[in-house]
């Protein structure tokens, strides 16, 4: 039987209403077939639903006022559809979507940034992937054809962000988190940029605080797709699309893309 391509993507938008341009551009460019948003700051009721739908495109989200939010966009219909990973909490943050797509199951995640070591926040970022952990446990197998990707506010090495000596205690790159992160992929989840790409310099986000980060290369690779053993057979080529962070009204993160034959 012959194999076809399976294109997904993720993107951190900091705003999806503030990027529609960017996010409307590179997928009638790269016609993914899922792409996942984090961060699209709105509500439901003001999500840009029909700018999607009207170019034929599905679209699933969960939002709240001002901050978090996550979308599912894609080429076919999403099955299986999750938005909440405490079922038994009427407050949850919206921070995690998941659904299937053919035989592919993908979970979107935004995982907290934390803010400082010793506040709550961080202890919340901690306790989120812990919760992640038990999901994957109860839902997830290393045989099945499953992706977990998104801004997971981790680098997990010290590649993965280009001055690793000065940030030992920030919160995307703590020992702890790391450890946190290491034990949340367990057994199941595999870092497939990694299968394919070794070296230092790779990064998805640079931080606006400082401008010319991003023309230097200063920044941190915290958004990731994570694959099964299953799909890190199936995986063809993956790779960090940098253009989008050099538009206009551009986010703090770009386009992490991978391709599998399936």
């Amino acid at each position: 039987m012959e194999s076809t391509v399976f294109k997904i993507a993720t993107f951190n938008a900091n705003s999806i209403r503030m990027r529609m341009p960017i996010i409307l551009k590179w997928l009638d460019q790269h016609r993914p077939d899922v792409l996942a948003i984090q961060e699209t700051k709105v509500q439901d009721a003001d999500f840009p639903q029909e700018a999607f739908t009207q170019q034929g495109w599905k679209v699933i989200f969960r939002g709240q006022k001002s901050y978090n939010g996550v979308s599912l966009i894609s080429r076919s219909d999403p099955q299986k559809i999750e938005t909440l990973l405490f079922p038994d909490s009427v407050q949850e943050e919206a921070r995690f979507i998941a659904a299937t797509f053919g035989k592919i199951r993908v979970v979107n995640t935004y995982i907290p940034q934390g803010f400082q070591i010793e506040s709550e926040k961080y202890q919340f970022k901690l306790n989120y992937f812990r919760r992640l952990q038990e999901y994957f446990h109860q839902t997830i197998s290393r045989t099945q054809c499953a992706l977990w990707l998104g801004d997971l506010n981790v680098a997990p090495t010290e590649i993965d962000l280009y001055d690793p000596l000065h940030n030992q205690n920030h919160v995307c790159f703590h020992s702890e988190v790391r450890q946190v992160f290491e034990k949340t992929k367990g057994s199941t989840w595999i870092d497939l940029f990694r299968e394919k790409e070794k070296g230092p310099g790779h990064y998805t986000f640079w931080d606006y605080r400082q401008p010319m980060n991003f023309e230097l290369n200063r920044g941190w690779r915290i958004d990731h797709i994570l694959g099964t053993e299953s799909m890190r057979q199936l995986l063809k080529s993956i790779w960090i699309d940098k253009e989008p962070r050099s538009a206009a009204k551009a986010s703090d993160h770009t386009f992490l893309v991978a391709e599998f034959l399936i």
